[in-house]
């Protein structure tokens, strides 16, 4: 791997680098105390910052970065949970994928290369497994014949966003390496050492290009409940800040992302202002609002506004937060 890492930094005489995996730390962690069989799985998941050392030619915004954030995983298994353990993390991607709005997947399994460590047993078990969790989402999935890694097959998942564009994202890989390497055991039913197995997953891959794909697949127009503004407050006059921070402070209170624009600017600019950000709902203020305990809703990308009552927007914008909706 010494190809994609960056080189030793000597510091004190100390040598240092930057790590471009997790896993071998999940491994320490593993190994720090003797392991039973009755432990089994052990899950260990980290949001870590990986280094790699792309070339400049190769990098694209967020999408191809030399810094990025993994959702990393290890699941540390008995070969009796390799299938249910498999078939979990499956349905997790794409329970996952599918709540971001991700619906079309292409699915791929990785077989066993010529060149591989581990025996035919282990490969086979592990291969079985991932085809049977495939199996069991009722998706269609294409074979890649000998495109595993030498230390394991694996399961790819890409996603397809609005202007039909394939995305890597989720992998869920074992490996017959590192238990191998690291000495990897747990003593079994039997009081003896066993080699258990090892998974790696991802379910997003890298935070940071999956953070691009969602801005790209919505245009910007994030679906409110992961949009970082989920309201603008927006006063006619200064008259209005009273119930405006009021109104603030009630949707705060129910955990939505609401700011107030109490600039002195005209309402038109302000109207602008979080159109262009892209925010999901502006709530105008002014006297009738103020009388009647209401406010005017005006949905992004959308012309004209809606009065409702304080109460029943809460209601309404924390029901789509919930659910989860895509469209407002």
């Amino acid at each position: 791997y010494q190809e994609n890492m960056y080189p030793r930094m000597q510091i004190e005489e100390e040598g240092y680098y930057v790590k471009p995996m997790n896993c071998p730390f999940h491994v320490e962690i593993y190994k720090s105390r003797q392991r039973s069989y009755k432990e089994l799985p052990i899950r260990l998941a980290e949001l870590g910052t990986v280094y790699r050392y792309e070339r400049s030619g190769t990098l694209h915004g967020l999408m191809r970065v030399r810094g990025f954030t993994q959702d990393d995983a290890h699941i540390i298994c008995r070969e009796d949970q390799v299938e249910e353990e498999i078939k979990n993390v499956l349905n997790l991607a794409l329970d996952t994928l599918k709540s971001y709005g991700f619906d079309e997947f292409e699915i791929y399994l990785s077989t066993r290369p010529e060149k591989s460590v581990g025996d035919d047993r282990m490969w086979e078990i592990a291969t079985e497994s991932l085809k049977k969790a495939i199996e069991s989402t009722g998706l269609d999935y294409k074979v890649d014949e000998g495109g595993g890694a030498f230390y394991g097959p694996k399961i790819d998942v890409k996603i397809k966003d609005a202007i039909g564009r394939m995305w890597q994202c989720s992998t869920i890989q074992f490996d017959f390496n590192l238990p191998e390497r690291f000495d990897m055991y747990y003593i079994g039913e039997d009081n003896q050492k066993h080699r258990p197995y090892m998974i790696h997953r991802a379910i997003f891959g890298s935070i940071e290009r999956f953070i691009g794909v969602l801005i790209e697949h919505y245009a910007g127009f994030l679906p409110v409940w992961l949009s970082p503004v989920q309201v603008k407050i927006i006063p006619i006059a200064d008259k209005h800040l009273e119930f405006a921070n009021k109104v603030k402070d009630l949707l705060s209170e129910n955990k939505v992302r609401v700011e107030l624009d109490d600039r002195s600017e005209r309402m038109n600019k302000k109207i602008r202002d979080a159109e262009l950000q892209k925010i999901p709902f502006m709530l105008v203020i002014g006297d009738k609002e103020v009388e009647t305990n209401s406010v005017a809703v005006r949905k992004k990308g959308k012309q004209g506004t809606e009065i409702m009552s304080v109460d029943s927007f809460v209601d309404y914008i924390k029901s789509l937060i919930k659910e989860k909706k895509k469209e407002i």
